[in-house]
């Protein structure tokens, strides 16, 4: 498969041209990769306008997920969740009556990224949430059954469902279910798939447009050999034609205008890595990674999750929390992705070498495995909106001790990535439920309306 945006970055390095154009460091090796790193120049096509060769590099990408299109984000999933949003209203609005104005709102898996939040704000549509059950704030599939309860008992149907899958601790939902009960309804399923990019290349494909979802984003930057920041935001065959025709629209509405060349060079540079037997390699590291895991299970680790390659350590039935854990993973040389009093989350590609597990292996089993600790994190309940996020973002706001937010408004949220995901969200009335849980993640101040 070609790489026309790295062959034409390459021609151009070599014709060795006086840089008049951004960015400033005008090709000069300070990091290393400067000489690549260039603009919308003649000949290197306009992402959010693509007719050359970024349109040709997405056009193998498409070919690749098999979709109805697959356009390309230089900043990650974020950018590509808020455009999927701005692309499912829109086309409600398109199809809505100017008579008859109707609530445009979201029916939304609780455990969203922080992303789609913002993207409440900026797009002014309300949510309906979705709370998995016995689940914390992180993680919980959503089931097809519960959807189709919700859109069974309400008078005005959402604009779209949308749900997080994989998420954060690796539990994957029932998409194909969960599709086809949208697909009965007429709404659009969106899915954020942010940690499931190489889900599609798996021996049976377990990506979302292959279970049915409308849209739904990748951070191909998390599972493939790509840049942080690349991603791509997929159509499905199936969606509405208006779906692919404004998708660059709602793209430029809320990226950068001086995208990356360099996350752009790496996309299109995955493709080719993905077509040459990316499936065969990833099958064969997915053995070994099954084989590590329950390895793990027969010292005594309980692990969560679906995913293929993520190792989840609920750490407490072992006698630690995730930070201890982490801590002595660290000391042996292991950098995990995230970790809380809970859990433990270890992101494995097949750019890991054989060495990296063995690691692993080898310093989970020497942990003496202790009596487990049996507290637990307080259980999410539901939580009453009593303004809009939009209204309570344009409040005044004061910072306040969690301890004394009892009874008044969130303001802000602001969250920090890993996770990302909002215990609580703008515009929702503070409980005690709430409090409990901002102190067992350790959060000792919140933003609140100042009234």
């Amino acid at each position: 498969m070609n790489t026309p945006i790295c062959d034409y970055i390459k021609k151009y390095n070599e014709e060795n041209a006086t840089r008049l154009h951004m960015p400033g460091h005008k090709g000069s090796s300070l990091l290393g990769l400067e000489s690549y790193d260039i603009t919308e120049i003649d000949g290197a096509d306009c992402l959010y306008k693509a007719n050359g060769i970024i349109k040709e590099s997405e056009e193998n990408a498409s070919e690749l997920f098999d979709s109805g299109a697959t356009f390309y984000s230089c900043e990650g999933s974020s950018l590509s969740v808020r455009a999927m949003l701005y692309i499912a209203k829109a086309y409600a609005l398109s199809k809505a009556s100017a008579r008859e104005p109707q609530k445009m709102y979201v029916l939304a898996s609780r455990n969203a990224h922080t992303s789609f939040v913002s993207a409440s704000v900026l797009l002014d549509f309300e949510v309906e949430w979705l709370y998995p059950d016995n689940a914390n704030y992180i993680s919980g599939k959503i089931s097809a059954e519960k959807i189709e309860k919700a859109l069974s008992c309400v008078d005005i149907l959402p604009f779209a469902v949308y749900i997080t899958s994989p998420d954060y601790l690796g539990n994957i939902c029932n998409i194909k279910s969960i599709a086809d009960v949208c697909k009965r309804y007429g709404i659009p399923l969106l899915v954020d798939n942010a940690h499931g990019a190489y889900l599609k290349f798996l021996k049976k494909s377990e990506h979302p447009i292959d279970q049915g979802a409308t849209m739904c984003c990748d951070s191909a930057h998390k599972t493939l050999p790509v840049l942080t920041g690349g991603g791509y935001l997929h159509v499905s065959k199936d969606a509405p034609t208006f779906f692919k025709e404004n998708a660059r629209c709602a793209l430029s509405l809320f990226g950068s205008s001086s995208p990356s060349y360099l996350i752009l060079a790496s996309l299109d540079n995955a493709n080719k890595y993905i077509n040459d037997g990316f499936s065969l390699r990833l099958a064969d590291f997915s053995y070994v990674v099954d084989s590590l895991k329950n390895r793990l299970i027969s010292y005594g680790y309980e692990l969560v999750g679906d995913e293929k390659l993520k190792i989840t350590i609920k750490a407490k039935s072992y006698g630690y929390t995730g930070y201890e854990i982490y801590d002595i993973l660290r000391s042996r040389g292991i950098v995990c992705e995230f970790c809380d009093p809970d859990f433990i989350v270890m992101m494995l590609t097949i750019e890991n070498k054989a060495s990296d597990l063995d690691l692993i292996d080898a310093t989970l089993k020497c942990i003496p495995q202790k009596s487990p600790i049996l507290d637990t994190p307080p259980q999410i309940l539901p939580i009453e909106r009593v303004i809009s996020s939009k209204e309570a973002y344009f409040s005044p706001r004061k910072i306040v001790h969690t301890n004394e937010t009892v009874g008044k408004i969130l303001s802000a949220s602001v969250v920090t990535c890993p996770p990302a995901i909002n215990i609580i969200v703008a515009g929702e009335k503070i409980t005690q439920n709430v409090v409990d849980i901002c102190k067992y993640y350790g959060i000792d101040s919140l933003s609140v309306i100042d009234d």
